[in-house]
């Protein structure tokens, strides 16, 4: 990820050096905040979770991931905030996000910001918020952000299916957003189930959630088959739209970390022998999933390298470098503490270097975009 913050495209530094939102050139602040901006709320997040699953102790990294966490939920409440004022404002551009066949992709976002945040509650912030909030908290964003995602499951490809114009060459990382949520569900979820009562909450919660690994998975797979088919026919594209392949990553790292966490709470849900079948999908899932997972990673690090030779403009895309690898992180930290291998030890700390290097620099990135409004203007 180095290479990001060694090569930042020419053509972005005079804007980033504008007076406060100059490069808006007029046009209004909160004229277009799409679904995407939610993606900043889910790198910063990450961050934070992926910091409690590491496998190994780093003094002062708890107190650095409870920090991150606080900025997170200010994030969420300012993100929020703008988009309501944007919708407010601006209700025609607002309604039209839905109907882009880009950007419609991207209201997978706001769902996965919210578990993330919620599920940070209970992994990092209890020691300040206290355990009866942190699991409030989780209890009210993880519903929200479920409920959020399965609809995306469902409307952006229905969109896309009857009313999208989608050209031969459009599959892209993004059409991964809208049905990852319920994967996001799934790797969380458990982390609530010791606060359901015993019985049939605890059980609907565990199947619900391995349903939910099952919807994204399975749609996953369908979804990046296609992107591997327009990379072999039609090639890389456009530069702007690189970053997007590392979303690939995200149902990947999430689904291995899903596998994991509910593998740990299966054996007290379910009698056997299923609960320890489930409980040995966390190895016998996980480990082939995370062989594809350091494939594509390999293949989006030489894809990467090779634009930013030729020049990558920044953009929102940038935040495809977090969350995606975030997963990997848990994922990783999961397969780790199920094996004790002290490789998988060593990839899980690596991968967190490499997320917190690219967090940094995609964070002041975008911190700069927005004070000079080049990121806060309406797309030509």
């Amino acid at each position: 990820m180095s290479i990001l913050q060694a090569r930042i495209s020419t053509t972005e530094r005079p804007a980033d050096r504008r007076p406060f939102l100059s490069a808006l050139e007029g046009q209004p602040a909160f004229g277009f905040i799409g679904p995407n901006w939610f993606a900043s709320v889910m790198g910063t997040g990450i961050v934070a979770n992926a910091a409690a699953t590491l496998p190994v102790k780093v003094p002062g990294l708890l107190l650095f991931a409870r920090t991150v966490w606080v900025l997170d939920v200010l994030l969420l409440a300012v993100i929020s905030t703008a988009t309501i004022v944007h919708w407010t404002q601006h209700p025609r551009a607002a309604r039209g996000h839905l109907d882009n066949p880009a950007m419609s992709h991207f209201y997978g976002a706001p769902a996965m910001a919210l578990m993330t945040v919620g599920a940070g509650a209970l992994l990092v912030g209890q020691p300040l918020v206290g355990q009866g909030t942190a699991i409030g908290m989780d209890f009210v964003l993880w519903t929200a952000g479920t409920l959020l995602g399965l609809w995306t499951a469902v409307a952006v490809p229905y969109k896309a299916f009857t009313t999208h114009e989608v050209k031969p060459d459009a599959a892209f990382g993004g059409w991964l957003m809208p049905i990852v949520p319920p994967m996001v569900s799934a790797a969380t979820g458990p982390l609530l189930l010791p606060h359901l009562p015993a019985g049939q909450w605890q059980l609907t919660m565990q199947l619900a959630c391995t349903m939910m690994f099952g919807l994204t998975i399975v749609a996953s797979l369908v979804v990046i088959a296609m992107i591997w088919t327009r990379l072999v026919h039609h090639k890389v594209g456009a530069a702007a739209a690189v970053p997007t392949l590392w979303i690939v990553l995200g149902p990947l790292g999430q689904s291995i970390t899903a596998a994991h966490t509910l593998g740990a709470t299966a054996t007290g849900v379910y009698p056997a022998p299923y609960g320890r079948a489930f409980e040995a999908m966390g190895l016998v899932y996980g480990a082939p999933m995370w062989g594809f997972a350091m494939l594509w990673l390999a293949l989006a690090i030489a894809i990467t390298i090779r634009t930013v030779r030729a020049g990558m403009p920044f953009s929102l895309t940038w935040w495809s470098f977090t969350f995606p690898v975030g997963t990997v992180v848990t994922g990783t930290s999961g397969l780790a503490a199920i094996t004790g291998a002290h490789f998988l030890v060593t990839a899980a700390v690596v991968f967190y270097i490499g997320l917190l290097v690219a967090w940094g620099v995609v964070t002041v990135r975008t911190g700069l975009g927005v004070f000079s409004g080049h990121l806060l203007r309406t797309p030509a």
